[in-house]
């Protein structure tokens, strides 16, 4: 299997168990943005629409199952639990996230892997997971204090971006294969997480220097 894919997949998968770790341990969704989890939901089913109908690996079917599980118990949690929905920042999480998902919808029928439904669908699908962080880095900016996890949470993310750009140019390498849609996508969404970058690892510098001995 392809070492940079797999690293990406289990970035991801780390991504998501960090952030259920914070709402179950903590029992709190304080500096999640509901919208971006959202977002993810809708990402997940269409773009593995083709799970019942099209085998590649049982490691594929599992880890597909797995992120959309996950994804829907997120939305769950912090729409439904009874406590945790409680510590959701609402008038903090204002970004309008319907104009993306029209936007990228609209893309996807302009500009598609192909002209069928589920390779629309697909296109749309990386159109949208490419912004589909914006909401939540735009809660992170209004909110006055973010704990470790959160942090860790959107760090995991961004790196799990990074990391499938590294898979489409090994691929590029190994199977000469070209795929603008994500490659473009994954660029698009490795250059929002930028900003987050440069302070995450400048708060981590700062935390290792009040560690250091006087």
């Amino acid at each position: 299997m392809n070492p940079f894919r797999l690293a990406g997949d289990m970035t991801h998968l780390l991504s998501i168990v960090v952030l259920l770790l914070k709402i179950r341990t903590m029992k709190s969704c304080a500096g999640i943005s509901l919208k971006t989890q959202e977002l993810y939901v809708i990402i997940f089913v269409t773009r593995y629409l083709d799970l019942f109908t099209r085998y590649v690996s049982f490691y594929n079917s599992v880890m597909k199952l797995v992120f959309l599980g996950t994804s829907i118990a997120i939305v769950w949690y912090m729409r439904y639990h009874k406590v945790v929905k409680q510590t959701y920042n609402k008038d903090e999480d204002t970004f309008r996230h319907y104009y993306l998902i029209l936007s990228c919808f609209v893309l996807a029928l302009l500009i598609p892997h192909e002209y069928n439904t589920i390779e629309i669908l697909w296109s749309f699908s990386i159109y949208l997971e490419a912004v589909a962080i914006l909401p939540q880095l735009v809660l992170l900016q209004r909110s006055s204090n973010i704990d470790n996890l959160t942090g860790n949470y959107v760090f995991l993310l961004g790196a799990y971006r990074a990391l499938y750009i590294l898979n489409w140019v090994y691929r590029y390498f190994t199977e000469n294969k070209i795929r603008w849609i994500p490659w473009v996508s994954g660029l698009i969404q490795t250059a929002l997480y930028a900003d987050f970058f440069y302070y995450y690892f400048k708060s981590w510098k700062n935390h290792e220097k009040l560690k250091l001995p006087a």
